[in-house]
């Protein structure tokens, strides 16, 4: 509701632990056959919590009442493949034939991170890599990760636990260095450049629900309306009865 009436912009990190965050696509119902199967098609990904009737803004599964139009403190609107400006509200962009797609996000389990002894990050990294997904029509682009550091054991609570958020991304796709999987820490998405690796860290991926994104700017779809990186939907599903036990 305080996202709804303008009074929280931020990021939603760490905000409302303990339940169920999601990333953001809205296309257009000619488009959204061949996006479902993308997200299908590169779980790790893109792991599906719901996708809305066409024209319904409420993910009536996921969080019954919520409005995706002004539930999320701010949007990336891309036209064409271009990105253009961000807003904290799309009443004006959703159309009759809009589907909503909500995809998990690994801030879902920064929570349980959090209580099985792995501290919070104290900055989370949204990077491009070169790893390609699997395409789908005119859907296709390379993976986003996000990066966390941890100390060598902290990577194998995380590792242990994230797996049993498949929905959310799961475990980690890669531990260690980063040129391995194509990621330039000079040149984050989201977060400050990074020119040094702490000593005694590992810089720790997941799968990135940003990775959407990336492929915009190849689809080049007319209107594609996505979360601002690290701005998510927040459901009412908890997050510990939605992973495997």
């Amino acid at each position: 509701m305080a996202m709804r009436r303008g009074e929280w912009t931020g990021p939603t990190a760490f905000k409302v632990p303990g339940y169920v965050q999601c990333n953001l696509v809205v296309l257009a119902e000619s488009e959204a056959y061949d996006f479902l199967l993308y997200c299908q098609r590169n779980p790790k990904a893109c792991p599906l919590i719901e996708v809305t009737d066409c024209g319904v803004p409420e993910p009536r599964l996921s969080a019954p009442g919520a409005d995706l139009r002004t539930d999320l403190p701010r949007y990336a609107v891309f036209r064409n493949g271009v990105r253009g400006e961000d807003v904290s509200d799309i009443r004006a962009l959703w159309r009759e034939d809009s589907v909503g797609f909500l995809i998990g996000s690994s801030l879902t389990f920064d929570d349980a991170l959090e209580r099985a002894g792995v501290p919070k990050s104290e900055e989370v990294w949204v990077l491009n890599t070169d790893l390609p997904t699997t395409s789908s029509g005119r859907f296709k682009g390379s993976l986003v990760v996000t990066m966390r550091w941890m100390t060598p054991s902290q990577a194998i609570i995380a590792t242990q636990l994230t797996s049993r958020y498949a929905s959310n991304h799961g475990a980690p796709i890669h531990v260690g260095d980063p040129t391995d999987i194509g990621a330039e820490l000079k040149q984050p998405i989201v977060g400050d450049p990074v020119s040094e690796i702490p000593k005694g860290i590992m810089p720790v991926f997941w799968a990135c629900g940003v990775t959407p994104q990336q492929t915009a700017l190849l689809a080049k779809p007319e209107l594609m309306v996505t979360h601002a990186p690290g701005h998510g939907f927040i459901t009412d599903l908890r997050a510990d009865q939605f992973c495997i036990p």
